[in-house]
């Protein structure tokens, strides 16, 4: 966090002289490190055997916060007769179906509760015609696909719909009940084990398992901060997951200093799945609409019509998103456009997007702050897609390497691409930088900020905004007065922005459609106003408020000595300015806080109302004893001692039966290139991870002795993601001139690389090279009988820029996490002393290796092994 994130670290560092105890697990010794009170180096990938340890030592000494688990979380659920946990599948769940690599989450439902999915959750990887029939058996069969692949995000405020609330034994001794799953399921996962899969000792271990359990309870919370690195695994998901568990076991979810922050740092990757940039989903993780399942609005939203919680209300969000879009031209009689909305007819993220660019499927493409060049998996697979298409539009500040990998990216120089051969016709657009224009950007914990323009943009340089804007007018005239159905969307879309004084796009104009306005034209002030009816319209429902009462509330900056320690008024929280999600589980089940020390928000039994410091995550007059009627349908149904109000059972989930493509609970499995076996189970890898076969994407075998040491990649402060904006400045690149490996003193002395000398790292992929730093900040790890070396990798450098190098994403292979498509970035290597060859002697370099690890390159995805 310090090294990646050192303005949000400060707070940390504030916590510390406060008292607080800082941990910090991390392959290597970091500037995190330097600062904590105990640093645990761990090997990449293995953190769920870590954290699935912590949670047994939790239950099996009765270190849960026992009054909340038992109120608050799924605990008392009793699970299917039918469910098989990996303990007797050695290492699978019930339900998988090896030739598809897929579970049928069937068996992992609660006991008399059918679970549904929420509303527009189908696969997207599965194949649908726009004239394919619906299967007149899907909704009988909607458990199967609720839980599919790339379904995460749609759960970004909730969890899948359940159609009724499962059976509880509140004692939690009933076998089935999910306490009782989850102490058999993580029983193997002992100090012991640890130290055989992680390299972190039983002492190490039991240190931080008592820091954390005398840090929660009724007095005291403890919080986990992850950077986006955790979700870069085959597992990514359930690693944090682990986290989530641990967290709610512990009662630190919903809690003033509790909970689970990802540190989504730099502006705006919250904002990228809040208003997404992701092909499955709609503003407010709304889902996606399928082919091949719905053919009108009232089919999309029939599973969650009835559910429990505020994501029953969902045909209100989805109507008001359809009239922001299309106005006027929505209408009932319409469906409000829903018809003009495109649809999901397969997988269309970003690496099956580039395999199609490499099979000549995907002709366009816009790269927009981003750098696929260096900064994506697998340069190579990039380059060869890119050099693939009929044109290539190319955003940034710099001249990037995606837009000049043509003529000066590694394939030329090892023949591999020709550049008078490629055929992409690419259109560089110079953009503003951050400080030459205005706008919302939305950060780690929600928050919306509003920021000023500093300066002018030079030259032709202009905003995202102000290009997307022209774009689409300059589309909508090529289009005026065609009579053909298929232009309606477009012509009929709302796209009048007004324009500032100095010509520019007005962001607040845009940021208070966002917001929404109700039926007289004002604008919105919470996304309980949003009606199904057309009289609001609102671009993105968690956003309403963001312009309540026509003030733009993200743009708020009173200092912290005029208000209270929430500091309600610098910027704005999605939803409804709610700083801390679920704060209701802050009070206990009678409504009381459960300690003065960390009191929140409470029930005001006088006023007959919830209040506190923070804006109550919780229906207002609802009071704690209030049970909802059988029937009872959306918030109606919402108990007063169910603080997760957008979980259809108001509870937390230890135990998903529902919405997880690769288990109903979090499971070790090695990364899919590993020198070691997985010595939990005869399963080695995920059985659902999702591979990518491509020539130019080959796996290493895994106990490889041509491949035997593990790498990672990782960023730097001085330099920031792609490098586009850091590699080019002087003073930055003075700082950090060279691209670098870091490796222990046992891996440097067992391949001869020396200090300051040159090394390479070769994969199945291709080989780069690197200045070596050899340090002690990178430990060797003992597992069992064997040591475990790693190399570690600062990612930053490419081609361009005043400080130069091979790009270690050029490395990586990529085999994705079910749920979320995102590649692992752990895989195996060997490192030599040396630079690497040059031009076509790359290639047969990297080829020998294959030959010799028996890599076969007419299956380049078999290099794993599944059991």
């Amino acid at each position: 966090m310090a090294e990646a994130h050192p303005v949000g670290f400060q707070w940390v560092m504030e916590a510390k002289r406060r008292g607080a105890t800082i941990i910090h697990v991390d392959p290597r010794f970091t500037r995190t490190s330097a600062v904590a009170d105990l640093h645990v180096p761990i090997r990449a990938g293995s953190d769920i055997a870590f954290l699935g340890a912590l949670i047994n030592h939790v239950l099996s000494n009765d270190l849960d916060f026992r009054e909340y688990v038992v109120a608050y979380t799924n605990a008392a659920s009793i699970v299917d007769e039918d469910f098989q946990d990996t303990e007797e599948l050695d290492g699978l769940f019930s339900g998988f179906d090896s030739e598809r690599n897929h579970y049928d989450p069937k068996t992992w439902q609660y006991e008399g509760a059918k679970a549904a999915p929420s509303a527009g959750q189908r696969d997207p990887a599965q194949d649908a015609g726009p004239d394919e029939e619906p299967d007149p058996g899907a909704e009988q069969d909607n458990h199967k696909s609720a839980h599919e692949a790339a379904k995460s995000e749609s759960h970004g405020s909730g969890g899948p719909a359940l159609a009724n609330k499962p059976i509880r034994d509140e004692t939690l001794q009933h076998p089935r009940c999910v306490f009782q799953i989850l102490k058999r399921h993580f029983a193997r996962y002992t100090p012991e084990m640890v130290q055989e899969v992680c390299g972190i000792s039983p002492e190490q271990f039991r240190a931080v398992a008592d820091a954390l359990t005398s840090n929660s309870g009724r007095e005291r919370t403890g919080a986990f901060c992850y950077a986006v690195g955790w979700t870069h695994h085959t597992v990514g998901a359930q690693m944090i997951r682990s986290a989530a568990i641990l967290q709610t076991l512990l009662g630190n979810i919903g809690r003033p200093g509790g909970g689970i922050m990802a540190l989504r740092g730099h502006a705006s990757i919250q904002g990228s799945t809040d208003i997404p940039t992701l092909f499955n989903i709609l503003p407010g993780y709304l889902p996606m609409p399928h082919a091949g399942m719905h053919h009108d609005l009232e089919e999309y939203v029939a599973s969650d019509a009835g559910a429990t919680g505020f994501w029953g209300n969902m045909k209100s969000y989805m109507v008001s998103l359809l009239k922001s879009y299309w106005g006027d031209a929505a209408t009932p009689e319409n469906e409000f456009c829903f018809d003009y909305l495109p649809r999901l007819t397969g997988d269309a993220s970003t690496y099956t997007t580039v395999k199609s660019m490499i099979d000549g499927g995907c002709k366009g493409y816009f790269v927009v702050g981003e750098n696929p060049a260096v900064g994506s998996a697998n340069g190579k697979m990039q380059r060869l897609g890119m050099a693939n298409l009929d044109w290539l539009v190319v955003r940034d500040l710099q001249m990037i390497e995606s837009a000049t990998f043509w003529k000066d990216g590694p394939e030329i120089e090892t023949g591999e691409l020709v550049t008078e051969e490629i055929g992409t016709e690419i259109f560089f657009l110079p953009a503003a930088s951050h400080v030459e224009k205005a706008g919302s950007f939305t950060q780690t914990q929600r928050m919306l900020q509003w920021r000023d323009k500093a300066v002018e943009p030079p030259g032709d340089c202009r905003s995202e905004l102000d290009f997307y804007h022209e774009l689409g007018k300059r589309i909508r005239a090529k289009l005026a007065g065609s009579t053909d159905e298929m232009d309606r969307p477009l012509l009929d879309l709302v796209w009048d922005y007004p324009m500032t004084e100095d010509g520019e796009t007005d962001g607040h104009a845009v940021l208070r459609e966002i917001n929404g306005t109700g039926p007289d034209g004002s604008a919105l002030s919470a996304y309980t106003e949003l009606k199904d009816d057309g009289s609001t319209a609102c671009g993105c429902w968690i956003y309403c408020g963001v312009y309540a009462d026509e003030v733009n509330q993200a743009r708020r900056r009173k200092p912290h000595w005029e208000q209270d320690y929430v500091a309600s008024e610098w910027g704005w929280v999605w939803p409804a300015n709610r700083r801390i999600i679920y704060n209701r589980a802050s009070a206990a089940p009678d409504g009381t806080p459960w300690s003065e020390r960390k009191k929140y928000v409470w029930w005001d039994a006088e006023a007959g109302k919830w209040t506190g410091s923070d804006v109550p995550d919780f229906i207002v007059d609802r009071p704690p004893d209030y049970v909802p009627p059988d029937d009872a349908r959306g918030p109606d149904a919402i108990g007063g001692k169910d603080p997760f109000v957008m979980q259809t059972d108001g509870k937390a989930w230890l135990y998903a039966p529902l919405g997880v493509a690769d288990g109903p609970l979090p499971t070790h499995y090695e990364p899919p290139e590993s020198p070691v076996r997985n010595p939990l189970y005869g399963q080695q890898n995920n059985p659902s991870r999702r591979k990518l076969s491509d020539a130019s994407n080959p796996i290493n075998p895994s106990f490889s002795e041509v491949f035997p040491y593990v790498f990672t990649s990782y960023r730097l402060t001085e330099h920031h993601t792609a490098g586009g904006m850091s590699r080019t400045l002087p003073y930055l690149t003075e700082l950090q001139p060279e691209p670098f490996c870091e490796v222990s003193p046992r891996l440097a002395a067992e391949r001869g690389l020396e200090h300051g000398g040159w090394a390479t790292i070769v994969t199945g992929r291709t080989a780069i090279e690197a200045r070596v730093l050899v340090t002690e900040r990178l430990r060797s790890l003992r597992l069992g009988d064997q040591w475990v070396e790693q190399v570690g990798l600062p990612y930053h450098w490419g081609r361009n820029g005043i400080t130069q190098g091979d790009s270690p994403n050029d490395l990586v292979n990529v085999t994705m996490d079910p749920n979320v498509y995102i590649q692992d970035k752990v895989g195996t290597c060997d490192i030599r002393p040396g630079r690497r060859p040059r031009g076509p002697a790359l290639t047969t370099y990297v080829e020998d290796y294959r030959r010799r690890a028996g890599i076969d390159m007419t299956d380049p995805t078999d290099g794993g092994t599944d059991r």
